[in-house]
């Protein structure tokens, strides 16, 4: 059986003001806001995910706190072919922004139709974004805590403490109950946790009583 896993708030503290962000715009061949995108973050070298977001109702993504180095930005859009950006360098002086990257319909002229059915790396919810693992390169050869590195809003720090959304004080529940670890014990034992056994990754910022 495969583990969900949720993450949110139980205590909110102030955020970091301090980041190096990346931010861009993404629209449809319409020019048109292209809202519910999956944006991926991947190095320049390998093309490794480095983090995962999708894309706000005014066509919007940013990835805050991002380490130096050559990146590029991917995006993926259900109908749409999908679409990079050009490599850019990140170098800790300034915000970078990324040019529009403008997606194109998927091409429909097909000699023979194949119906698959693939859920999108990213789903934005109305009270949370999930992260489905399933299936997904980002399931193979990781755990549960490298899951969440990727994750969008999600930021794991150098004694690997979890914050989301900037703020610390999180809580984890996996298949529906609260992990009663925190600090060290909590990141060794996402660590315990393979990928492959993960379905999903619930975010959820503003949780409700239930």
């Amino acid at each position: 059986m495969r583990n969900v896993i949720v993450l949110f708030f139980c205590v909110l503290l102030a955020a970091s003001v301090q980041a190096q962000d990346i931010a861009g715009n993404v629209k449809d061949d319409q020019g048109k806001n292209a809202a519910g995108a999956s944006i991926a973050l991947k190095n320049s070298k390998d093309s490794a995910i480095v983090k995962l977001s999708a894309t706000d109702a005014k066509g919007h993504y940013i990835f805050p706190h991002v380490q130096s180095g050559k990146y590029f930005v991917n995006v993926s859009h259900v109908g749409f072919a999908s679409g990079n950006s050009p490599a850019f360098e990140v170098n800790g002086l300034k915000t970078v922004a990324v040019a529009d990257i403008t997606l194109s319909k998927a091409s429909s002229n097909l000699k023979e139709v194949v119906v698959t059915s693939h859920k999108p790396i990213i789903e934005v919810k109305a009270d949370k974004i999930i992260m489905n693992v399933e299936g997904s390169i980002n399931a193979v050869g990781q755990d549960a805590l490298e899951l969440l590195r990727k994750s969008p809003g999600v930021m794991v720090d150098k004694d690997d403490n979890l914050s989301l959304s900037g703020k610390n004080g999180v809580q984890v529940y996996i298949d529906g109950r609260p992990t009663p670890l925190t600090g060290k014990d909590l990141s060794d034992y996402l660590k315990t946790i393979q990928s492959s056994s993960i379905e999903s990754i619930e975010l959820i910022t503003n949780p409700s009583a239930k």
